[in-house]
């Protein structure tokens, strides 16, 4: 692993996420003033384990949605904007809310309107089927497909890296 990528990995504090196209397959159905979204069990286990290891957690996102707002209240974030036109505004904000730099901060988004914020953290991550104009421009592609995983994926990258993933694994064979 190249050294400058571990070191960054290691220097994070805080993982932020879009979720259309993330924590979701990026499709949504109607209905009414509402929408429904899917989310992938293996994702939230894994912002599980990522705050059990002592990471802030949060999303932000385009578009608002209470589906989201149930799954952020449920996964218990640190930080969640929805319905934002400026990503950089709130990475911006989540940094100050946390005291961090934006270093210590790891970004997965899906598209065009992530690259602002991608290319402005320490550690930048996209999934396996987003643009090739944003694949091109991260530090990490998952191997999994947005909602089917890909969250875990990078949660599972970053506690390797820091050298935390079999002792939290380690907690669920109690």
């Amino acid at each position: 692993m190249d050294d400058e990528l571990l070191s960054r990995k290691r220097a994070i504090r805080m993982l932020l996420f879009d979720v259309d196209g993330v924590l979701t397959d990026g499709t949504f159905e109607r209905r009414g003033n509402d929408e429904t979204k899917r989310f992938h069990s293996r994702d939230g286990i894994g912002l599980v384990l990522a705050r059990r290891a002592g990471l802030k957690t949060g999303f932000i996102s385009g578009r608002r949605s209470s589906a989201v707002e149930a799954r952020a209240r449920e996964l218990h974030l640190d930080f969640v904007r929805l319905g934002v036109e400026d990503k950089v505004a709130s990475l911006e904000e989540a940094l100050d809310q946390e005291s961090l730099q934006a270093s210590q901060v790891a970004y997965m988004g899906d598209d065009l309107p992530d690259l602002a914020v991608l290319s402005r953290v320490g550690f930048s991550a996209t999934v396996s089927d987003a643009p090739p104009e944003v694949r091109s421009r991260v530090d990490y592609v998952t191997r999994a497909r947005g909602g089917y995983g890909a969250v875990r994926e990078l949660v599972e990258e970053i506690l390797t890296a820091m050298g935390r993933l079999d002792e939290l694994v380690r907690a669920y064979t109690r």
